[in-house]
């Protein structure tokens, strides 16, 4: 099994991983790492633990809020499908009237 090494906040971690994967933990890493050096540049140095912690509560943070949009747009997008249905349904009876009076004329 393959293992990686990533630095995070200036210490390096080595950790196993899949086949493959070791680009994307690579990439992983560097996100947290980011969030830690923003944390650590805003309140100085609080400790490892403690920056280690507020760069994953602010990550999970941008994911609670990226879960609640892809809810969001999801419930928009299925209103969009109910008020296709709805114009749909409107549309047969408009076609259905408009069959009915052009053969009405036919007849006349």
């Amino acid at each position: 099994m393959p293992s990686v090494s990533l630095t995070i906040n200036g210490r390096t971690y080595s950790v196993a991983c899949g086949a493959g994967e070791e680009e994307r933990l690579r990439r992983l890493a560097g996100y947290i790492d980011q969030k830690a050096t923003q944390i650590s540049g805003d309140l100085g140095q609080i400790g490892e633990a403690r920056v280690i912690l507020m760069a994953g509560l602010l990550i999970a943070d941008e994911l609670a809020s990226a879960f609640e949009e892809i809810a969001r747009l999801k419930r928009a997008a299925e209103g969009q499908s109910g008020a296709a249905d709805t114009l749909g349904r409107e549309l047969d009876l408009v076609a259905q009237r408009v069959e009915t009076i052009a053969a009405r004329l036919e007849q006349a």
